[in-house]
Formats: structure tokens, sequence, C-alpha cells
């Protein structure tokens, strides 16, 4: 098997919880927890469009666990981090888009497929 990054591996695996995915051959393919927007996800170590979504910010407490893990295009990915990343746990607007995110995220949690080659989820 292939060595997968940990970031990587957290990313296959938000995408094999996630009941918008499925199996395409070498991929995953599914949507953005945020805009919906079709994204793949290789099963192979390779420079990828999709990136892992961490619900609540590693910054405030937010862990490796798959309820806190989504799959996101790197836009919005990278829009929320730099808007709202760094504010203070206790904001309005940080909370409101936590408590959204957990609740599609609740929605869409499924087991992992069986059959999906997954590599060992990183210790938190």
């Amino acid at each position: 098997m292939p060595r997968h990054s940990r970031s990587h591996r957290l990313l296959l695996w938000a995408a094999a919880t996630d009941a918008t995915f499925e199996r395409r051959g070498d991929r995953l393919v599914g949507q953005c927890i945020h805009c919906q927007r079709r994204l793949s996800v290789d099963l192979d170590p390779a420079p990828q469009v999709a990136t892992v979504e961490h619900i609540e910010p590693r910054t405030h407490g937010g862990t490796d666990a798959v309820e806190n893990l989504a799959v996101a295009c790197a836009r919005c990915n990278q829009g929320k981090g730099k808007r709202l990343d760094h504010r203070k746990r206790s904001d309005p607007t940080l909370s409101r888009v936590i408590d959204t995110l957990r609740a599609r995220r609740a929605e869409r949690l499924r087991t992992a497929p069986e059959d999906w080659p997954l590599p060992p989820l990183p210790r938190s």
C-alpha cells in the first residue's frame, strides 16, 4: 500500500464516512460540505483538489475524529479559515458556522464501506 500523508488519510476517511461520496474506480466522488460542488478524492496519495475540513478548527480544540472532519473544496476551506478560524471560539459567527457544519456532517455521516481500501486513521 502506498504511503499516505496524515492529511490524505484524514481526507479519505472524511470522504468514506460521508454519504454523498461513492467509489468510482480509484477515486471517491461526492460533494463539498460548504458549497455542494462535486469533488473527487483519489485513493492514491496524489495532489488533491479536495481538502479536509476540520469543522471545529484545531486552533479551538477540534480533533481528527471523523465526526469533526468533512471534505471541502480548497476555495471554501481556505475562505472559512481566513474569515473565521482566527476568531475567538465564543464569536457568534464562528459558532453559527460550526453548528451548521456539524448538522450537515451529522446528516451525511455513515460507516465507511468495508470494501474501500482505507489507510489507518492517524491518532489525534
